[in-house]
């Protein structure tokens, strides 16, 4: 186990790099496992949970090779691959779901241990199960399985997804590729991690229109894909970290491969807070020289506010010149990190979906636990705005999510380090 030590009272100021999603790059490892051959992607960033998606991948009989110096995944899948996915290394990673469409769709069978990841509230699978039954699978849990069945493949269907879900709309869609007909997904998730997972799936040969809008149609082919070279979409959320950290600590940082156009909302709440955004050829700068104003935030599926940057939003408003109301409505247990921060000092009261935020003139440091990875860098983020020295443990969140983000810290001027951690009760 390790834990972040902070020292407080930092200003940010530099530049960093983002490399791709990691909401994203998971998905299309996923989706390698369509086509027999090798896949190659780029942009792959250095974290525990491309490790853990590689090592899953392996145990189905596919060969991984991720090299983080060059940022990139190879994926060799060969002529058979397996259905079974060990519990061990599925509760470690949410995002392995992310195999059940492509295995049902190319070997009629899928068993899939129900998923862990963050803490953060309740995320069932009803609608996945529920598209793939429209499209005639048979799907059942036994013995902590997901089973999934089509031993004479899956057909076209017509599905409405009673919510956005980035989830259901993927599994739906790898699963759709290669099933007889065409498969409609109506208000389908709209994210460019969506838009660009079904890049590569055209790449591949797979025939998808319409995403990025709320209805999505898949024409299936006949045979495997096509393995492919795909670069990874730059990672959102990661940009958008990157842009509240300039503005907690009252910094200038330029974010590099970040793509303005990907965060809209976020980088208009900052502006009203006080920071001066620039859209660059190269990516966007954020830059904050006064006591950041309050901002009202209320989360929503894509293009709203990302659920994601609502840890850092309260961090902002929690040394803001004033009260702002943060209001959750995807992800119930994300509020277990505004009870961390107000260890630091944050005035915060949460009521069922809300929290109200009243700013304090400055933070002081103390120890604090990451209950997962936005959480634990936006603490990270908080303790570099406080007063003397601030612990956060449960690291292992963070280095899911975030390419070396002790060492970018470091790089923009902070001191910031990572060390062995003993408390083995923060393991989840």
């Amino acid at each position: 186990m390790e834990r972040f030590r902070i020292a407080g009272e930092a200003r940010l100021e530099g530049a960093v790099e983002v490399a791709g999603a990691k909401n994203s790059v998971l998905k299309l490892m996923a989706a390698a496992l369509l086509a027999e051959g090798t896949t190659l992607l780029r942009q792959v960033p250095s974290i525990l949970d491309v490790t853990f998606m590689a090592q899953l991948l392996d145990t189905l009989g596919c060969s991984v090779t991720v090299d983080p110096g060059e940022r990139t995944a190879t994926i060799a899948v060969p002529g058979e691959v397996g259905y079974q996915c060990d519990y061990e290394l599925v509760r470690k990673l949410r995002a392995s779901i992310s195999v059940l469409g492509p295995l049902l769709a190319r070997c009629g069978r899928a068993e899939v241990a129900l998923p862990g990841g963050d803490n953060i509230g309740s995320r069932g699978l009803n609608m996945h199960v529920a598209g793939l039954e429209a499209m005639g699978a048979k799907v059942h849990i036994e013995h902590g399985f997901v089973i999934a069945e089509a031993p004479q493949g899956l057909h076209g269907a017509e599905i409405w997804l009673d919510f956005p879900s980035v989830g259901a709309t993927e599994t739906i869609m790898m699963a759709a590729v290669l099933a007889r007909g065409t498969t409609v997904i109506e208000n389908a998730a709209r994210e460019p991690e969506i838009q660009d997972i079904a890049a590569m799936l055209v790449a591949m040969g797979a025939q998808v229109d319409g995403a990025g809008s709320p209805r999505i149609e898949i024409t299936g082919v006949t045979g495997l894909l096509r393995p492919v070279e795909h670069v990874v979409v730059p990672d959102r959320i990661v940009s958008g970290s990157w842009a509240f950290a300039a503005a907690i600590t009252k910094g200038d940082v330029t974010v590099t491969n970040g793509h303005a156009e990907h965060l809209e909302l976020p980088l208009d709440k900052l502006s009203k807070a006080g920071a001066e955004i620039s859209v660059l050829e190269s990516g966007f700068r954020v830059r904050m020289n006064d006591r950041p104003k309050p901002v009202d935030v209320v989360t929503l599926p894509y293009p709203g506010f990302a659920t994601d940057l609502q840890a850092f939003v309260i961090a902002l408003n929690s040394i803001s010149d004033g009260a702002a109301m943060v209001t959750e409505n995807l992800f119930e247990g994300r509020f277990t990190f505004a009870q961390e921060l107000t260890r630091l000092g944050a005035q915060i009261q949460t009521d069922g979906h809300h929290a109200v935020v009243r700013g304090v003139p400055r933070l002081s440091g103390a120890p604090v636990v990451a209950s997962d990875i936005r959480a634990g860098a936006a603490l990270v983020l908080a303790g570099l705005a406080a007063e003397g020295e601030t612990l956060v443990s449960a690291a292992h969140h963070v280095h899911r999510g975030y390419t070396d983000f002790a060492g970018n810290l470091r790089r923009l001027g902070a001191d910031v380090t990572v060390e062995p951690d003993d408390a083995e009760m923060y393991w989840n």
